[in-house]
Formats: C-alpha cells, sequence, structure tokens
C-alpha cells in the first residue's frame, strides 16, 4: 500500500495586506493634517517666492518619474534574472559564478562611478543607467544564447549607479537651485515609497508578460525594459536641462581631500551606511530559506510583496517622525535599536516570527 504524504501549504493571511494598505493610506491622508497642525508659526524665508517653489516641485515631479522608471527595470531584472538563467540551463554554481563576477564589477568599477559622476555630472551618469539596460535589453532579444556574464556585469554596474546616483543628483540639484530643507525630506521618503510601489509593479508586469506560455513570452521582459528605459533616456534628453558641470579635476582633488577624506564624519557615515546594507543584504539572502526550512510549501513571490508593502509603509511613517520634535540621527538610532529587538526574537512558530520581523526590518529601513 503506498504512503501518502500531504502537503502543508503556509501562506500569509489576506489581512496583513489589507493592513498595509489601509496604513500606508491613513497615514498619507492623516500626515497633511498633522502638518497644519504642528506647522511653524513663521514662515521659511523661501515661501516668499512662489516661482522656486514652483521650480522645486517641478524637478521633484520629474525626478520621481525617472526615478519610478528606473526602480521598475531594476525590478524586473531582479525577479526576471533568476528564471532566465534556469530557462536557458544554468546550473546553481553558475549562477553564483555568474552574481560573484557582477559584485566584483560592482566592487571594483562601481567605486569609482561616484568620481566620474562629480565631473562629468550626475544627469550624465544617470544616462549612463539608462543606456547600460538598453544595451542589456537588446543584446537579451536579438541573441538566442546571451553571454550571461557580461550581461550581468552590465546590470552590476547599472545597479551600483542606481544606488547613488539619483539621490545625489536631487540632493546637488536642491541645494544649486536654493530649494527648502523640507522639500528634500519629502523628496526622500517618496523615492523610497515610489520605489518599492514600482518594485511590485515590475513584479506584476515580469509575470504578465512571460504568462503560461515560455517559448513566446521568455523575450518579453527584455522588450519591456527596452521601452522603459527608452522611454528615460528620452525624458532625460529634452525634459530637463540640469545644471552644467564647472569643476575641474584639480579643483575636485582638492575638495575631495578637504571635504571627504579629512572629514570623520563622513567616515562614520559610510561606516553606518556599509552596516546596514550588510545587513539588508544577509536579510534578503535569509528569509527565504528560513521561510522553507522544515519542508512546508511557500508561496515566496505572494511575500515578497508583502516586504516592499512593509517598505512602503516606513516610508509613509518618515515625514511623520522628521516633522517631529527628531533629529534625523536620533531617528536613526531607534531605528537601529528597534531592528536589534526584533532580530532577537524567539517565536513559537519561527515562520510566523521570521515574517513578521522581516515586515517589520523592512518597513524601518
Amino acid at each position: 500500500m503506498g504512503v501518502v504524504i500531504e502537503s502543508s501549504v503556509w501562506e500569509l493571511s489576506s489581512s496583513v495586506y489589507i493592513f498595509i494598505f489601509l496604513s500606508c493610506f491613513l497615514s498619507l491622508s492623516l500626515f497633511p493634517f498633522y502638518l497644519s497642525q504642528h506647522a511653524p508659526t513663521k514662515s521659511p524665508p523661501s515661501s516668499d517666492h512662489p516661482t522656486c517653489s514652483s521650480s522645486s516641485l517641478r524637478f521633484q515631479r520629474y525626478f520621481l518619474l525617472l526615478y519610478s522608471l528606473a526602480s521598475v527595470l531594476e525590478g524586473l531584472w531582479s525577479v526576471y534574472g533568476e528564471f532566465e538563467l534556469v530557462y536557458h540551463g544554468i546550473s546553481k554554481e553558475d549562477t553564483v559564478t555568474f552574481m560573484l563576477i557582477g559584485f566584483a564589477a560592482a566592487l571594483f568599477v562601481g567605486g569609482f562611478l561616484g568620481l566620474v559622476s562629480d565631473l562629468i555630472g550626475r544627469k550624465k551618469i544617470c544616462l549612463v543607467f539608462y543606456t547600460l539596460h538598453l544595451i542589456v535589453g537588446i543584446w537579451k532579444r536579438i541573441a538566442s544564447s546571451p553571454s550571461f556574464w557580461v550581461a550581468n556585469i552590465c546590470l552590476s554596474l547599472a545597479t551600483s549607479i542606481f544606488s547613488f546616483s539619483f539621490e545625489t543628483w536631487a540632493v546637488v540639484e536642491h541645494d544649486k537651485q536654493g530649494h527648502r530643507q523640507d522639500i528634500l525630506n519629502e523628496t526622500f521618503w517618496l523615492m523610497t515609497f515610489f520605489e518599492s510601489a514600482s518594485l511590485i509593479g515590475s513584479q506584476v508586469i515580469g509575470n504578465w508578460l512571460v504568462g503560461s506560455n515560455l517559448e513566446k513570452g521568455i523575450a518579453s521582459p527584455s522588450t519591456a525594459a527596452i521601452s522603459l528605459a527608452i522611454v528615460g533616456i528620452i525624458c532625460m534628453s529634452r525634459d530637463y536641462d540640469g545644471i552644467p558641470q564647472t569643476v575641474t579635476f584639480k579643483d575636485y582633488k582638492v575638495s575631495f581631500y578637504t571635504y571627504i577624506l579629512r572629514d570623520r564624519r563622513i567616515w562614520l557615515l559610510a561606516c553606518a551606511q556599509a552596516c546596514l546594507h550588510f545587513s539588508i543584504v544577509v536579510f534578503w539572502i535569509l528569509w527565504a530559506p528560513t521561510l522553507v526550512a522544515d519542508g512546508r510549501e511557500v508561496y515566496l513571490g505572494l511575500i515578497y510583496p508583502c516586504l516592499l508593502g512593509a517598505r512602503m509603509l516606513g516610508s509613509t511613517v518618515f515625514p511623520w517622525l522628521i516633522n517631529a520634535s527628531l533629529r534625523t540621527e536620533d531617528c536613526l538610532v531607534y531605528a537601529f535599536i528597534i531592528q536589534g529587538l526584533l532580530l532577537s526574537i524567539i517565536a513559537y512558530d519561527y515562520q510566523v516570527c521570521v515574517c513578521s520581523l522581516s515586515v517589520h526590518i523592512v518597513a524601518f529601513i
């Protein structure tokens, strides 16, 4: 007599998604009322210049559009890339090798892209980001068996550019055009909000394009990436001229030595940022294997949007904290403490514990 083994499927309750959606909606809806009740009685000096305010809002909308397009491109390859390797018969060992090659390129080449962006301009280096995605998309579309290690190097460099260039561009334009500090704070949390929403959208787009027919749908995400990259290049080339770079290499070398290498605060910030990114990478590597450790079937594709939704919720909480009587440094200290406490919790059902920790950790990042 045969033995029938029943499979146990573990999945999140739909109430979790409803809770995150309603929390984001309430946080965004109630924040203007909170801001009106706690607004300073004295208007900021820049409020007397409506032209400056309108130009800052115009740049903010334009910037968030480009950043959302870039986030969709990053999300398409992050969701679709591993599936593409499996489809072409790439083994796990070769997949790890491709990842290591990409990480090495990001470490040794991507580290110098920040210096290059300071010299040639942040907008131009953002344009390089879209160009790299366009090249990879065309290559994968026309080649039946593309060179994945070359494509992975290009995408890793694009990811390095994405991690610093857009934020740097926003800060530089903010400082040079004399916008208010609250506009920059608003831009930052909106970047996180739109990035998470775009990553969820890219997952939906990727699944919809591939569909059930793998032979016909395997190249569809590449076509979508090509279209989005072209739209981004056109928008960056026509809609905004930016501020031209006038710094020379000699002046930049002196400024870099004075304000970067000799400033201990910069080194402290770099160490804190490195530790934060290291913890995020470890978390993203371990959360999926931990959930399936006891053999139960888990729909990871349904948990990933939950993590991104929690990140959206965390971004909507930031303006509440920054407009309260808390400094940005204090918010960072509290966030690190809460993350450490959550990671130290040991629950009865470790899968529920890990998932709840994941939601809260990503929400505070």
